[in-house]
C-alpha cells in the first residue's frame, strides 16, 4: 500500500499517510515522486517484538531516511528508532496471538537474573532518547521527531526530563511523538497522559490510535494515525462495488477513505478528534 503515496488516485489527494519503513526498506529501485504528504515510521514495534533490539544503527537508519526524502519529497517527519515500553516488548512471549523475544539481551539481563520493569522502562526510555540526539547529529537536515515513551505516567514525566537532560526543547519540536499507547488507549491513565503533556504546550501525535481513543482525547493531539480502518475492512463485508481480488476490503483505498469520511463527520458534529488524522500503511 506505499504505492497509495504516488497513485494516481484523485480520491487520495489532501489525505496525509503514515508510512512504516517496512513497507518501504525493501524496494531496490528509485521510488516515483510523492503526490501526497506523509510520515514515516520507523517500525520500531515489529523490530522489536521479533529481534528484541535494533539490527539497523542510526546511521544506515538515516541513509535510509535520507533516500526515502530525497526520492519521494513531501516527508513532514520521521520517527527515531524509539524503544516501545509496553511490559511483553520488555519481557516477551505471547500477547494477543503475537509472539515477543524480549528486550533482555539487549539490557544485559542473563537468563534466570530478575527482570524489575520500572528498570527496564528506564533503560528503553534512555535508549530513545539517546537514539533521538544520536540521529539528530548524523543527520541534522532529516526531520526527525523525539517521541516520549513510558508505560505509567510518571515513566512520561521522566522519559520528558531525559530530553530536557539532553538539552531538548520538546515544547519547541513541530511534533512530539506518544509512544506504547495504541494498545491501551481507552484507559483512563493515557487520557491523563495525554492531558498532561497537551496542557504544556506540546504538539502530540498519537501512535496507532483507535477510534475510541480519537473520541476520548482527539482534540488534544496535533495529529494521529490510525490502523482502525484496516481492520475494520477486514472485518466487515467486502464493499460492494468492490473489483479488487481480495477477500475482504483491509488494504482497500476505497474503504479507507470511506472510514476516513465517517471520522471527519464525526468531528464536525463534535466529536473529538485530531487536528490531522492520517491513515497507517
Amino acid at each position: 500500500m506505499a504505492n497509495w503515496l504516488w497513485d494516481d488516485d484523485p480520491r487520495l489527494d489532501g489525505v496525509t499517510l503514515f508510512i512504516s519503513r517496512n513497507r518501504l526498506a525493501k524496494r531496490v529501485s528509485p521510488f516515483p515522486a510523492a503526490r501526497r504528504d506523509w510520515a514515516l515510521d520507523s517500525g520500531g514495534f515489529t523490530e522489536l517484538k521479533d529481534h528484541g533490539s535494533w539490527r539497523t544503527s542510526p546511521e544506515e537508519y538515516a541513509t535510509e531516511v535520507r533516500r526515502y526524502r530525497d526520492q519521494l519529497g513531501r516527508l513532514q517527519w520521521a520517527a527515531p528508532q524509539d524503544w516501545m515500553c509496553e511490559p511483553w516488548v520488555i519481557y516477551g512471549g505471547t500477547h494477543n496471538g503475537l509472539q515477543f523475544r524480549g528486550t533482555k539481551e539487549a539490557r544485559g539481563i542473563n537468563p534466570g537474573e530478575p527482570d524489575d520493569l520500572e528498570a527496564a522502562v528506564r533503560f528503553h526510555q534512555e535508549f530513545t532518547v539517546q537514539n533521538y540526539v544520536e540521529l539528530q547529529r548524523v543527520a541534522p537536515d532529516l526531520p526527525w521527531i523525539p517521541v516520549l515513551q513510558g508505560w505509567t505516567l510518571a515513566d512520561y514525566e521522566r522519559c520528558a526530563e531525559l530530553y530536557a537532560d539532553a538539552g531538548v526543547d520538546l515544547a519547541a519540536a513541530p511534533v512530539v511523538g506518544l509512544g506504547s499507547v495504541c494498545r491501551r488507549q481507552a484507559t483512563e491513565e493515557i487520557a491523563r497522559i495525554v492531558d498532561r503533556f497537551a496542557t504544556r504546550g506540546l504538539r502530540l501525535h498519537g501512535f496507532g490510535v483507535k477510534t475510541e481513543g480519537l473520541a476520548d482525547y482527539g482534540d488534544q493531539l496535533a495529529s494521529a494515525d490510525s490502523m482502525a480502518w484496516s481492520v475494520g475492512g477486514r472485518r466487515d463485508p467486502k464493499l460492494p462495488g468492490c473489483t479488487h481480488r481480495a477477500k475482504n476490503c483491509a488494504n482497500c483505498a476505497t474503504y479507507a477513505l470511506r472510514w476516513h469520511r465517517r471520522i471527519l463527520a464525526a468531528a464536525d458534529q463534535g466529536a473529538l478528534e485530531p487536528k490531522q488524522l492520517a491513515f497507517t500503511l
